[in-house]
């Protein structure tokens, strides 16, 4: 068997930063996590537990140059989940890679939309364009990358189905965006690190989209809130948000609900997750190149809320 790649993850105690991190090290891979010195103490239960999996830590920064290429000399693949507002930044890993010389796959902070597959508005239009000039930058590096288009985070949207606030998933009454019809892809954050960690080492993948589509997973709001109602035994009255009333909501609300109002609309109301197939030359489908990983489906998430 070949020998599994050292991997070193920057961002890692951040919030699917930490899936990854153990994800790596449960599977055998020599995992390296790039910490800031402020970061030790500031997060150190996070930091014991990935000593405890073997995990290396290398105190570094991103915005250290030195440090970066230092740790990304003991690596063969860097995995990169910083969080959306240093995006930007990746630039920085980048020029790090190219001058360290050792890489064979970058896997830039994704973990989200296909950003050259979208219909979205302000702020999120914002946030996606930024990812995709890392993208751009990536391939005209001419450094191996996989991106992973990871659909939405379980843990954000299925505890509360997608009402914004909420503790609880909702057992009286919900809002609905849109006409509630368009489909999301809703994820185990586990599940994503798994895919991601299979995928590092896998020629299919390399220069490729890695899209978690796994298809119990591929849900609209009313297909949701319907299982919920099965579930609870009770029919929750529904109030739709159209289009235009969504629009409006988005330019007058106050930042961070102005972003999750237009992410939103981007997944449920212009249906960017679900709206395009995934064709060979740009991409391959995560449950179907690892049939034997055993997801967790959206049924199965929900019923810890019953």
């Amino acid at each position: 068997m070949a020998e599994k790649s050292k991997i070193l993850i920057i961002g890692g105690t951040g919030y699917i930063g930490k899936y990854i991190v153990e994800a790596s090290a449960k599977f055998g891979h020599p995992t390296f996590a790039l910490v800031r010195e402020s970061t030790l103490s500031a997060k150190s239960t996070i930091i014991d537990n990935f000593k405890s999996l073997g995990v290396n830590i290398l105190v570094g920064d991103l915005y250290d140059h030195e440090s970066l290429v230092k740790a990304i000399k003991q690596a063969d693949v860097v995995i990169s989940t910083i969080s959306s507002s240093q995006v930007p930044d990746q630039v920085k890993i980048i020029a790090a890679i190219k001058e360290a010389g050792n890489i064979k796959r970058f896997v830039p902070s994704e973990f989200g939309n296909d950003v050259d597959r979208v219909h979205a508005v302000e702020p999120a239009k914002s946030a996606f364009d930024a990812k995709v000039k890392v993208r751009r930058a990536i391939e005209a590096s001419g450094i191996p990358y996989t991106f992973v288009v990871s659909n939405l985070f379980a843990g954000y949207f299925l505890p509360n189905l997608n009402q914004f606030g909420a503790t609880a998933p909702p057992r009286d009454k919900l809002i609905i965006l849109g006409d509630g019809n368009p489909k999301g892809i809703f994820n185990h954050e586990d599940d994503i690190a798994t895919y991601t960690i299979k995928a590092v080492d896998d020629p299919r993948t390399l220069n490729k989209n890695l899209y978690i589509r796994p298809p119990a997973n591929i849900y609209s709001l009313n297909d949701l809130v319907s299982l919920w109602e099965k579930k609870i035994n009770k029919t929750l009255e529904k109030t739709y948000i159209p289009e235009d009333q969504l629009l409006k909501n988005i330019q007058e609300a106050e930042f961070p609900l102005n972003i999750i109002y237009a992410l939103g609309h981007s997944v449920f109301v212009k249906g960017d997750q679900t709206n395009f197939e995934i064709e060979a030359s740009f991409g391959v489908e995560a449950s179907e190149l690892y049939p034997e990983v055993k997801y967790t489906t959206v049924d199965e998430y929900l019923n810890a809320f019953v």
